[in-house]
């Protein structure tokens, strides 16, 4: 398949984008317009109370950002003409039935022009609450399957899930679909219908204690962690991914069915704003920490492969996977990773950030440079557990010594660096699965998609997926740390 057949098939489509405000639906937004003038409409699904309220979403969290550079320039004073000609913001929401689209002319509009549904929409937090995360993650992805299939010209469907939905397999991860009710610890059996029924009757019980917002909020927080652990994955978002996909491969019927599982996803790379990234992803938080001083010491093993993925690279790979299933009636799996093609270490991620803030200092609050320096490693969890009660649990335990010997002097000093120790042990929980991670994704079904690309098409770079043309070290020290201190650090 040429990268020119990629411009084609595009060109004419109706694509409708689910969690359309999020970054990656952002750069597929973008890259759809930038490539393909053509295209004929992009409906954006918004979460909003009304059509007006949707308009102005889209308008201030997508198209008012820097990522659209490049398509404003090319149209200069034609250019919002053309965005409202092409963009379709719709008000809505996946956690409902019919996406929450209320207006009956906008749904039968869809359901007639639609060709293309690419479901972005999800919660990303580790330890989201498990009502929500299955509202969302679950529910959300069976909604948009239902209205995929109500839509008559519908070509393909492309739903995003993560490549760590296969929790914490070592060695070689393949590309192979979840059966319905699969668990990845022991013989048990994982009852989706069961999981909602028990998240109904856990906030049944919870109103009947009369729990505050904030109790409930955090019971919810235990449950999607403890149900996640018990079936055998290390969060609540792995776990109601893999759900979506469960339920996406059971109900589809004879409905094409893209699912795409990238890995960490990271800043652009090429085009059209290199190192344009927005929230935090997994690693820039430890960037963005250290940038802070909030961040002491590092725990995981160096040598752990960093299976990471630029933003645009996965956008590349939506286009050609979609186009590559157009109108078959099966189910593809999709790794979008650089674990086998072009393996990269988390040393390496932090030789170039220390490399980086050596010959670009921090400056301080107070106007003075932040001397740079390397933090200690600890390879060892047990060691770094130590480490951290040893600098900070006994210390607090003596000041609530203190505290109590001068009745309650201290006591909002006290808890407030409590509670901010509990919190960052508890992400130490959470990331720790990560930090040691011993398998790699198996991307056999992307590379056949790449060789059938053809290597001389002229096209090829505005498409490229391939992650061997990333050098590792002159990504992370040109583009992506000055990328994340431009756009996340602030």
């Amino acid at each position: 398949m040429e990268s020119s057949r990629l411009m084609e098939f595009l060109k004419g489509k109706s694509i409708l984008v689910t969690g359309s405000t999020g970054f990656l639906a952002k750069i597929f937004v973008e890259k759809v317009m930038r490539v393909q003038p053509d295209v004929k409409r992009l409906f954006l699904l918004v979460r909003a109370a009304d059509a007006s309220s949707a308009e102005k979403r889209v308008q201030s969290e997508i198209i008012g950002k820097e990522l659209f550079k490049v398509v404003k320039d090319k149209h200069g004073d034609g250019f919002h003409s053309f965005v409202s000609s092409k963009l379709f913001p719709v008000a809505g929401d996946i956690v409902q039935q019919n996406l929450g689209i209320r207006d009956s002319n906008i749904r039968e509009k869809l359901w007639e022009e639609v060709d293309i549904v690419v479901n972005v929409a999800a919660t990303t937090s580790f330890a989201e609450r498990y009502d929500v995360a299955l509202g969302i993650n679950v529910l959300g992805a069976k909604h948009v399957l239902e209205f995929a299939k109500q839509c008559v010209k519908l070509q393909v469907l492309l739903h995003v899930s993560t490549a760590y939905a296969a929790g914490e397999q070592r060695g070689l991860v393949l590309e192979k679909r979840f059966r319905m009710g699969e668990a990845l610890k022991g013989d048990s059996y994982l009852d989706i219908e069961g999981e909602l029924r028990l998240v109904d009757e856990r906030r049944r019980q919870l109103g009947a204690q009369n729990a505050t917002k904030e109790a409930e909020a955090q019971a919810m927080k235990e449950l999607g962690i403890n149900r996640a652990r018990l079936f055998g994955w290390p969060n609540t978002y792995v776990y109601t991914k893999a759900m979506a996909e469960m339920l996406l491969g059971e109900l589809r019927g004879n409905l094409p069915l893209v699912i795409l599982r990238p890995t960490i996803i990271t800043s652009i790379h090429r085009d059209p704003v290199p190192g344009w990234i927005e929230g935090t992803r997994t690693i820039d938080s430890l960037i963005m920490g250290y940038v802070k001083g909030k961040i002491t010491c590092f725990f995981g093993d160096p040598e752990t492969v960093a299976d990471m993925i630029p933003g645009d690279m996965v956008v590349n790979a939506m286009i050609a996977t979609m186009a590559a299933h157009s109108r078959q009636p099966s189910e593809f799996i999709y790794h979008v990773s650089s674990s086998v093609r072009n393996p990269v270490q988390y040393s390496t991620l932090q030789q170039c950030g220390f490399r980086y803030f050596l010959e670009n200092p921090r400056v301080g609050k107070d106007g003075k440079v932040i001397r740079t320096k390397k933090l200690p490693v600890f390879r060892n969890m047990f060691l770094f557990r130590v480490y951290m009660t040893l600098r900070y649990k006994l210390p607090l335990e003596g000041l609530h010594l203190v505290n109590l010997l001068s009745c309650g002097r201290f006591a909002r000093r006290y808890d407030e660096l409590n509670r901010k120790y509990k919190f960052a042990m508890h992400l130490v929980d959470l990331y720790e699965p990560y930090a040691f991670f011993k398998g790699c994704f198996d991307d056999l079904n992307l590379e056949r998609l790449r060789m059938a690309m053809g290597k001389d098409d002229a096209e090829a770079g505005m498409f490229d997926f391939d992650p061997k043309h990333i050098d590792w070290k002159d990504y992370f020290y040109n583009i992506h740390i000055p990328g994340v201190l431009k756009y996340a650090c602030k």
